[in-house]
């Protein structure tokens, strides 16, 4: 197992216990974990990954983190992360999708596995393609087994999308819940290769987690942004075919922090029977307005609205009815939220 090389005041500030598991953290006795709650977090690099391990950092537990490549990889989330955050990691693993006996090691001894995605391209290079689709798949295949075989509780949070929901083809008046699937062949007709992707990764997941007996939850995020900043590389495959989206209702976005925040409580509610899928997202776009205040903040002008903005009146903007529902997992939030009050 390769593990990134830190640097040292990192490698100071590993609890004591750990000290002897900086090469190979995997021998550190398990009883250590379960005492602590470890968990791993998957693509810990990757924009909503990163904000999933400072919400699970925020609330005591012990966080292991795997990446896919040494040197770009480590340097986006020292990007991401603050130092202070880096330095309470449990470690950091480097590790490929691919690798089932290598998951398998980074994930034993723990209690849960977040799993964000498969495939993340920060930096726009290649973008998502129908090969990054059967990519992100059999990586998500790899984890959901290598959950069953090691983790200490088979439990796994897995990050899919809204996009998995919405491209049914036919949903017209149709509310869009979390028994909502998108349909695969109008995914690959209209090259909606994102939507694809999540959409095959997350059956294949509920498939495999009942074969290996892994307890699985799926949070269904929307757009992902955060105040005023906007992920232009994350967001653009996602906003395929977004004219289409916006006009059915079903562009909805949700802040990123609190997309991370709803991975938790999910997390928390599986001992009091969380479970399936749930529908992430804080607010339905419906009005062009309001999409063209996107489109700024990404700089994609006309991406979404198909308006001139100087062109936009009263009648342009009219409402847009949706029926996108995310009710479960309001109720659950509510719910947790309670339970802290008290």
């Amino acid at each position: 197992m390769e593990e990134v090389v830190v640097s040292k005041p990192w490698m100071i500030s590993l609890r004591e216990e750990q000290k002897n598991c900086v090469n190979y953290p995997f021998g550190c006795s398990l009883d250590i974990a379960r005492e602590k709650n470890l968990v791993c977090v998957t693509s810990g690099n990757s924009y909503l990954g990163s904000h999933i391990v400072r919400a699970l950092l925020a609330r005591g537990y012990l966080v292991r983190v795997t990446i896919q490549n040494q040197a770009e990889d480590y340097e986006d989330i020292k990007k991401l992360m603050r130092d202070e955050e880096i330095n309470r990691l449990e470690s950091v693993v480097v590790v490929k999708m691919g690798s089932l006996e290598r998951l398998c090691d980074a994930f034993r001894g723990c209690h849960a596995i977040f799993h964000t995605s498969s495939f993340i391209d920060p930096h726009g290079i290649s973008g998502y393609s129908e090969q990054m689709a059967f990519l992100e798949t059999e990586g998500a295949k790899n984890v959901i087994e290598a959950c069953g075989r090691a983790a200490y509780a088979k439990r796994c949070i897995f990050t899919s999308s809204l996009l998995a929901s919405i491209w049914a083809g036919d949903t017209e008046n149709k509310i869009i819940d979390e028994f909502t699937w998108s349909n695969e062949e109008f995914c690959r007709e209209n090259k909606l290769w994102l939507a694809l992707g999540k959409t095959t990764a997350e059956m294949a997941c509920w498939r495999k987690s009942k074969e290996m007996k892994v307890n699985m939850v799926a949070i269904c995020p929307g757009l992902l942004l955060m105040d005023s900043y906007a992920h232009k590389n994350n967001s653009i495959p996602y906003l395929k075919d977004g004219k289409e989206m916006l006009k059915n209702g079903h562009l909805a976005i949700e802040d990123v922090k609190k997309a991370a925040e709803a991975h938790v409580y999910v997390y928390e509610a599986m001992d009091n029977g969380a479970c399936g899928r749930y529908l992430c997202f804080g607010k339905v776009v419906t009005k062009r307005s309001e999409a063209i205040d996107i489109e700024n903040r990404l700089k994609v002008h006309g991406l979404l609205s198909g308006v001139s903005h100087e062109a936009l009146d009263e009648e342009a903007d009219e409402e847009i009815n949706s029926m996108l529902s995310n009710a479960k997992l309001t109720s659950l939030i509510r719910a947790s939220q309670r339970l802290l009050c008290n």
